[in-house]
């Protein structure tokens, strides 16, 4: 075999190749402006193929399904109740939004009426608490026993304030199951039955009761239909329980609160205190329930190093990607927050998000709205049986409060 490297023997194998046949003239360059407008074409499909992706990824609530507009509760004799029809403000607020826009259509010149001056009906009772709860039988009772005691001590009655008879009184509690499987809904109704029909109901344990069921009995007596029981058809996720919730309530105040009792509930005579403390002149006001007090305590040093690592990546991303006001909040997920209910027609009606974010949609629309915010420090435990993935539901909340920020710069979301 030859040893002669032919690899280079350009001459052999004729002109125009190899090395050779490299063009012997400049290759000319479009001119600019066509560069630029090719590039400008380009940048308009790609903004057009993201336009498009949003308006397909983007959360769409589907609406409320019949039998999700009633409720269920027990009756004095402590059967339980046919289903029922709620109280909605938000289908009579939209009614009367809707013919108001009739209205001024037909008087050129004039505006529609939109909130405050359209203010949403009043209140029957002062205190509205919200429990979105998901397969939570091992867990409800104990929260339920601690919110009744405290709401019964510092409310009154449940009835006290319906129809403005005692103002700054009476309470109710809507548990909304949301597409639970267990015995979710039957655990809050024999608990209803307990503490109606019973003078001395059994102490049902909580994560802030004292040496478990150790704790002194009490006679925490209460009237019928003070806890409703609303049964969502489908699993929503925890912010579209929260926001069906929402849409019936008759409270001046509107608190939701996790069905684990991981918040001291007693704390939120300090919500509403501070809610108060900040309310505009039309009686708007949002009180956010944080734990950013308690980092470096043990209940949080004693977190696993990834669950750790992922909160405080959430917490840059949050102030990167939320407007100013939000991104001030040092704890935007605690289960925890009370509303004004002038407030509610602000952010209610325009609630997308049905997954963990739902808290920073809340609070971005009520920054939007120029509705007053204050964080509150609120005692916090972490309990056993938490639904939360650490790492796949860490992506999904950067995921979706990606989405949802971009939904709203671009105006796929707009309010109406």
């Amino acid at each position: 075999m030859s040893k002669e490297n032919r690899a280079f023997d350009t001459q052999k194998l004729g002109a125009g190749y190899g090395f050779e046949s490299h063009p012997k003239r400049a290759v000319e360059m479009p001119p600019t402006w066509a560069l630029a407008l090719g590039l400008g074409f380009l940048l308009l499909a790609l903004c057009f193929w993201v336009y498009l992706a949003l308006n397909l990824l983007a959360p769409s609530p589907r609406p409320p399904r019949r039998s999700e507009k009633q409720y269920i509760t027990v009756l004095p004799d402590g059967s339980r109740s046919k289903p029922n029809e709620l109280s909605c403000w938000l289908d009579k607020w939209a009614a009367e939004k809707e013919a108001a826009k009739k209205a001024a259509a037909k008087e050129p010149g004039t505006k529609a009426v939109i909130p405050p001056q359209m203010p949403i009906e009043e209140a029957e009772l002062f205190m509205s608490v919200v429990v979105p709860a998901y397969n939570e039988e091992a867990r409800l009772e104990g929260m339920l026993d601690e919110a009744v005691e405290f709401l019964e001590s510092e409310y009154g009655h449940a009835h006290d304030g319906e129809n403005g008879q005692r103002p700054h009184k009476g309470w109710e509690i809507l548990v909304v199951s949301d597409g639970s499987s267990d015995r979710t809904v039957d655990k809050a109704l024999e608990f209803a039955k307990e503490h109606q029909l019973g003078q001395h109901p059994i102490q049902k344990r909580g994560p802030w009761s004292k040496n478990g069921y150790a704790k002194a009995l009490h006679s925490t007596h209460i009237p019928h239909g003070s806890i409703r029981v609303i049964t969502l058809e489908e699993n929503r996720g925890k912010g579209g329980a929260v926001t069906h919730g929402m849409r019936h309530v008759r409270g001046q105040y509107i608190v939701f609160a996790d069905a684990d009792g991981a918040s001291r509930f007693s704390d939120l005579t300090k919500l509403v205190a501070g809610c108060k403390s900040i309310e505009d002149e039309h009686g708007r006001g949002v009180a956010i329930g944080s734990r950013a007090h308690l980092v470096g305590s043990e209940s949080v040093v004693q977190r696993s190093a990834l669950r750790n690592f992922l909160m405080h990546s959430f917490h840059i991303l949050l102030r990167v990607m939320t407007p100013p006001a939000t991104a001030r909040i040092k704890d935007t997920q605690c289960g925890f927050k009370l509303f004004s209910r002038p407030t509610l027609p602000y952010i209610v009606p325009y609630m997308h998000s049905e997954g963990w974010i739902f808290d920073v949609e809340m609070l971005m629309l009520a920054e939007d709205a120029d509705i007053p915010m204050i964080e509150v420090a609120v005692g916090w435990k972490e309990v056993l049986g938490s639904k939360l993935n650490v790492i796949w539901d860490s992506i999904g909340m950067a995921w979706g409060l990606a989405l949802l920020r971009a939904c709203w710069i671009l105006g796929i979301y707009q309010k109406d």
